[in-house]
């Protein structure tokens, strides 16, 4: 009888196979957040369409100093996943808790960021609904609907980092107890797929939000 193989699920032949329908699940899973943030996106090509003078004035309220830091301080935390990643490849345990630390610390940084950005909005009182929202403006109905959208999605996005960094913390807590070798990293390279796809969404959303009619 073969000696169990470590990190190796009963229900599948070998580590290959395991690899490849967790990535195939992850992906799967991918699909659907795409359909997701898609009806977002949706939405606001409609808006935007529908109200371009509302939407150009509502955006020049947003800080495009703090969201272009913000995008780079994403940009900064794939590099650091992917070394992660690359790391569990090699099997080397210390790494993969360094780069993971990290990713984590520039993940907490975002939403530090993004914290102060939603406080700024609060006191401008240029959050939507319940009477917060007061703005002297001719286009006033369509700045508001534009805050509605950016805090949907900004804050949609913002909750699926929170659940990224968590998961980085169950990895750095397995990799603690050696359980990631060069022959088992999988679970590493899942959530590196998933805080991949984060910093894509908000590759998207920082210039559809920000820099809406700052060419001139």
């Amino acid at each position: 009888m073969a000696e169990p193989v470590h990190g190796l699920a009963h229900h599948f032949e070998d580590m290959d196979q395991q690899r490849e329908s967790a990535t195939l699940g992850m992906w799967a899973f991918l699909v659907t957040e795409v359909l997701f943030f898609g009806g977002l996106f949706a939405a606001y090509t409609v808006y935007r369409t529908l109200y371009p003078a509302g939407f150009a004035e509502a955006s020049h309220h947003l800080d495009v100093t703090l969201g272009a830091i913000n995008t780079a301080v994403l940009i900064g935390s794939s590099l650091t996943m992917a070394l992660a990643v690359r790391e569990g490849q090699l099997g080397r345990k210390k790494g993969i808790i360094l780069f993971l630390v990290l990713t984590i610390l520039l993940g907490v940084a975002f939403l530090g960021i993004k914290g102060i950005e939603y406080s700024h909005k609060f006191h401008e009182h240029l959050f939507p609904g319940l009477g917060m929202f007061q703005v002297d403006s001719p286009v006033a109905s369509e700045m508001q609907l534009f805050f509605g959208l950016y805090f949907a999605m900004t804050g949609m996005h913002a909750f699926h980092m929170i659940i990224g960094v968590g998961l980085m913390v169950w990895l750095i807590v397995k990799a603690s107890r050696g359980r990631f070798t060069a022959e088992y990293y999988g679970p590493v390279e899942i959530v590196g797929l998933y805080w991949h796809f984060v910093d894509i969404v908000w590759i998207f959303l920082f210039p559809l939000l920000y820099l809406i009619g700052r060419h001139g």
